[in-house]
């Protein structure tokens, strides 16, 4: 790939691989369309408001890196627009359609823990579970000709990090963990005996409060029972 992308760039080339994946019938993309495309007030992130100037200013310089190609169709004025970043003929780079589907989501969310990338993606592949998108994102970041993806330092409070894609350039980016520490998801009897035990444990607490009200009724009584001398 010609240089890296910047904020609009990757905003056009995700709209044009989730079009191409969603509504094929529709694809490619007119400039109108397009535009409609990258300023969607859903699965996007952050919402933009561009022009059809941006978006074309935007285009004519992906077409100048060749990762975008206009497709006239027969006895049709309107000029439309289709990517070449991935999966084609002219490029060099191909993705799975697990892989594709997380790169799409990457390059119009933003970063993204496994469990979001599983929701979001769904409407353009299917994972198993979050093992599965866990999976994928590994293959991601190991692959020969990449990475494409890096794991970002986690959140305070949050269970998950958050994946970044690569192709804006380098980023602050975590140590990539270790296979092992990938974790199966909870089987429906772990589930069920997870629940049991939260269930004794708020049970307990409550046990616990009423001792010590009743401790501390005790206290005071007997402090107040307590001849003078």
């Amino acid at each position: 790939m010609d240089g890296h992308l910047t904020p609009y760039e990757t905003r056009v080339i995700g709209a044009l691989i989730e079009k191409e994946i969603c509504t094929p019938e529709q694809y490619p993309l007119s400039l109108n369309a397009l535009t409609n495309a990258c300023n969607q007030k859903s699965n996007r992130d952050p919402v933009l408001d561009l022009e059809e100037t941006e978006v074309q200013a935007t285009l004519d310089a992906l077409m100048k890196k060749r990762l975008v190609s206009e497709k006239s169709g027969f006895g049709s004025r309107v000029v439309k627009y289709q990517h070449r970043f991935c999966n084609t003929e002219f490029s060099t780079l191909k993705f799975s359609a697990k892989e594709l589907g997380i790169v799409c989501e990457l390059l119009l969310r933003g970063p993204q823990t496994p469990g979001e990338l599983r929701t979001h993606a769904s409407r353009l592949c299917k994972f198993d579970d979050v093992q599965d998108v866990e999976i994928t994102l590994q293959a991601l970041m190991g692959r020969a000709d990449g990475p494409f993806v890096a794991s970002l330092p986690r959140d305070p409070g949050r269970r998950e990090p958050r994946y970044v894609h690569l192709f804006g350039g380098a980023v602050n980016v975590a140590p990539a963990p270790a296979r092992d520490d990938i974790r199966a998801p909870l089987s429906l009897a772990d589930r069920e005996r997870l629940n049991q035990l939260e269930q004794i444990v708020h049970e307990l607490r409550g046990e616990l409060e009423r001792v010590k009200r009743i401790l501390e009724q005790f206290t005071s009584t007997a402090h107040a029972e307590k001849p003078e001398v």
